[in-house]
């Protein structure tokens, strides 16, 4: 990779940003507030073009958004004059399948996230976790190989959050489902190593990897073990101001 990101007014944010996520991986990456890290999400999505270095997927360079490559914002974003099914096929539109098969595929993705019974309900009529779940579907149904997440939980109440980093893993690497890896923004580093196969950690300004720390712990995984606090103590370090220049705000 070793993107580097220069915005339009001269500032660089990210500079010579490498790593790599392999099929079936859970990645996340960290750092402090204002540090670059979902403007890297939109790079890695094609969205933004870097300044200097490539994404690559499958050995292709990513020059411009693809249906390869879904992203879910932090923000709920359902459509509230369309029922739960018609938000989700929505997903599937750059096919052009016959309606019938739009409909079919849109099911089985509802099915996947648990809301098959609420195919006709309209958001408004639904929980934030519901319509977090409408999204995750949504994407899903464009059938990527990677899917981008930025704070996917952050606008959900504790308790739904909960409930739902609990099963994403196995709604996101089920059987049906296309993906072959998912990467993860997050400041909720309690989250990030519950979820996580491996974390990226950038710090500094312009903001470097300053650390790769993979997680072998079996899943589920409990918070309160002391090999969990062990990752999550050395994440913690790797966030604490860089020495020698100017520092990065903390979390």
């Amino acid at each position: 990779m070793d993107v580097t990101y220069t915005y339009p007014n001269g500032k660089t944010v990210l500079q010579d940003i490498s790593f790599k996520v392999y099929e079936r991986e859970f990645m996340s990456i960290v750092g402090p507030s204002g540090v670059g890290k979902s403007t890297l999400l939109r790079i890695l999505g094609g969205f933004i073009k870097p300044t200097k270095g490539k994404v690559t997927l499958l050995g292709r360079e990513v020059k411009s958004p693809t249906p390869l490559i879904a992203l879910i914002h932090q923000s709920i974003v359902t459509f509230p004059w369309m029922t739960a099914l018609d938000n989700v096929r929505l997903g599937v539109k750059w096919k052009n399948l016959p309606e019938d098969e739009e409909i079919k595929v849109a099911r089985k993705y509802l099915d996947i996230v648990g809301l098959q019974d609420l195919a006709d309900a309209y958001p408004k009529e639904m929980s934030g976790g519901m319509r977090q779940r409408i999204a995750i579907a949504r994407a899903l149904a464009a059938e990527p190989l990677v899917l981008l997440m930025d704070e996917p939980f952050s606008h959900l109440d504790e308790l739904t959050a909960e409930g739902l980093r609990n099963e994403i893993y196995s709604i996101l690497f089920s059987n049906v489902t296309t993906l072959k890896c998912v990467v993860l923004v997050s400041h909720n580093l309690t989250e990030v190593v519950k979820l996580s196969d491996k974390v990226i950690v950038l710090n500094g300004v312009p903001a470097k990897v300053v650390g790769e720390v993979n997680i072998l712990i079996e899943r589920p995984r409990n918070p309160r073990s002391e090999e969990f606090n062990k990752i999550l103590d050395k994440i913690y370090e790797m966030l604490t101001p860089i020495r020698g220049g100017e520092s990065a705000p903390i979390i």
